[in-house]
């Protein structure tokens, strides 16, 4: 069993992977090369934000509204259960997350956090259906 002690630290995104549940298809939904952070503090609050590569600074609303596609950032407080941490969300880019559990089940290797998320569907990409995201994280701190 896993505690809180084995997540303690900031962890940096190395990949962010999306699997589609009807089709086992793959995706890069952030790109090849996503960038972002996971943070786990000793008192148990978690901040997490991904952003997508490529992402530019806005010239315009249109362009401003799109760039919600290109990021997912929370933070909350969590605890360990078994081998999930389970986030109760406090403050979140999209508003349906505030005051929802958000569970992640992860695995600690050679300093690299896997984590996998339940099968739901992401605010994000609504229109693939049931999916997970399977990201990998190298700790830095």
């Amino acid at each position: 069993m896993l505690n809180n002690e084995a997540l303690l630290g900031i962890w940096k995104l190395l990949s962010y992977e999306v699997e589609i549940q009807k089709s086992g298809e793959i995706f890069y939904s952030m790109g090849k090369n996503p960038s972002g952070f996971a943070s786990f503090t000793i008192n148990n609050y978690v901040m997490v934000t991904l952003t997508a590569e490529g992402r530019r600074v806005a010239t315009n609303d249109q362009e401003r509204a799109a760039l919600l596609d290109t990021i997912v950032s929370y933070a909350g407080t969590y605890r360990i259960e078994g081998n999930e941490w389970v986030t109760s969300v406090i403050v979140a880019w999209n508003p349906e997350w505030i005051n929802t559990e958000q569970r992640r089940q992860f695995e600690i290797k050679n300093s690299h956090l896997k984590v996998l998320t339940s099968w739901r569907v992401m605010p994000n990409w609504a229109d693939k259906g049931m999916q997970r995201s399977i990201l990998t994280f190298t700790k830095v701190a």
